[in-house]
């Protein structure tokens, strides 16, 4: 499967945090032609696992997302909810969602309180989740025979392909990093490797990198390389919490380890293949913390794929960019053997 294919599909697949079964499947479907075996875990993370009789590489991008749940049903039929994982109210007012119900999946609409129809004090205040409901355009007693307290609800899925090489989709964060595994998995299938690789599509990062942390005590790596998204470029945005669109962005700092950051420059170098810089001077926010502090410690290095608009479902990215990152991940994944355990200590 062409990676923009795959991307517009587990893109629109749903995958909220903590229900991540669906994306987990699809995922796993799609690397099992380029690896040994694949394997769903019970929390809905991936293992997919090249055999290799060199150190073991635990290579990870979340697989779940943000979303919402239902959390009370109004007396006209509109539903109230909670965020899952870190959605922000002010994207929401006008914007299509669906409702994963008993049986079926409901299409709605998230709507608010009209400005004409608010106190002068009350439209100088940003929107929240009590001020925003969904609209089924369902009576009550309909409403409930399809829908519970706890249903997931989603941001509607597009997929938008702008100009320039440019796509904006819900869910890249950080699917389009499971995307670069997966091309990385293609070309190391063609290509020699001594690592024993796990590419592991986590789950439950969003709420706390819990799938990092399950799947990094399973697998045991000796190295960890993880992925995640990172902000592009935006109007008004600070310059220093932002970054180019169009490469990849590898990170400093001290969860990650200065040898495997070494190498992965050298890669780079050598492989023709831009990358811009970013510290992280504590902890990164992404799966590396995690897989960095599992059993004994995993010396670990990040990878961020710029994005615009993160958390919204709208978020853009570089298709070039991403398809770099599948090229130094394999290049980088086939230059790691025995001697790198020798000198990550000298």
């Amino acid at each position: 499967m062409k990676t923009d294919e795959f991307l517009r599909q587990v893109t629109a697949l749903p995958g909220v945090t903590g229900n991540e079964r669906a994306a987990a499947d699809f995922i796993a479907e799609a690397f099992r032609p380029f690896v040994d075996e694949v394997e769903v875990t019970p929390l809905n993370s991936v293992i997919a696992h090249k055999k290799g009789k060199g150190p073991k590489v635990m290579i990870c991008a979340h697989l779940d997302e943000i979303g919402m749940m239902v959390s009370k049903i109004e007396k006209d039929g509109c539903l109230r909810l909670q965020s899952v994982g870190g959605v922000d109210p002010r994207v929401l007012p006008g914007m299509r969602v669906k409702v994963y119900a008993k049986d079926e999946v409901l299409l709605g609409i998230v709507g608010a309180t009209p400005p004409h129809l608010m106190r002068e004090a009350d439209r100088k205040n940003n929107y929240t989740f009590e001020t925003l409901f969904v609209d089924l355009g369902m009576k009550k007693e309909d409403v409930e025979k399809k829908v519970c307290i706890g249903d997931t609800v989603c941001f509607e899925s597009r997929y938008v392909e702008l100009k320039n090489g440019r796509v904006a989709c819900k869910t890249v964060d950080d699917r389009g990093c499971v995307a670069i595994m997966l091309r990385a998995a293609e070309l190391i299938s063609k290509m020699h490797h001594e690592a024993d690789l796990y590419f592991v599509s986590t789950c439950q990062e969003e709420i706390g990198s819990y799938g990092a942390w399950t799947a990094g005590f399973q697998v045991d790596p000796d190295f960890g390389v993880a992925f995640d998204v990172c902000h592009a470029e935006t109007p008004g945005a600070p310059r220093l919490a932002v970054n180019k669109i169009d490469s990849l962005v590898a990170s400093k700092g001290p969860f990650l380890h200065p040898y495997l950051v070494k190498k992965l420059e050298q890669a780079a170098k050598e492989n023709g293949v831009q990358l811009q810089w970013a510290i992280d001077p504590r902890y990164t926010s992404t799966d590396a913390d995690e897989l960095s502090l599992v059993r004994a410690g995993v010396p670990t290095v990040l990878l961020s794929l710029p994005l615009k608009y993160m958390h919204t479902n709208v978020e853009t990215f570089d298709m070039h960019a991403l398809m770099e990152g599948g090229r130094l991940l394999a290049h980088y994944l086939c230059e790691m053997d025995g001697s790198w355990e020798e000198e990550l200590w000298n």
